[in-house]
């Protein structure tokens, strides 16, 4: 893979994670904040509110997350690749799918 690519994955992945964490914390502070307002309209619109930017910044966070541990976990691509089309080649020559125990 091209070093440049890797750091702009690298960055792009690392900024959406930080910018989905403060969202997340802004819309819990946000929450918290709503169980002081005396309205009840209000009290129901910064709630929902807060709890729709809880929801979506925490799927941006879980995304960062898994993507990052993906990246930690299988580092060299290239060779896992190789593995798969020589096993996809092995098995295609001999048992034609078909397992025995």
């Amino acid at each position: 893979m091209n070093p440049l690519l890797a750091l702009f994955w690298w960055v792009k992945i690392t900024l959406m994670g930080l910018i989905s964490l403060f969202f997340l914390l802004y819309g819990i502070e946000t929450l918290i904040g709503a169980y002081s307002l005396k309205n009840p309209l209000d009290f129901i619109m910064y709630f929902f509110s807060a709890s729709f930017m809880i929801l979506v910044s925490s799927v941006g966070v879980i995304f960062s997350f898994f993507k990052i541990y993906g990246r930690l976990k299988t580092p060299d691509r290239e060779k896992t690749q190789e593995e798969l089309r020589n096993f996809e080649k092995n098995d295609s020559a001999g048992n034609s799918g078909k397992t025995e125990f």
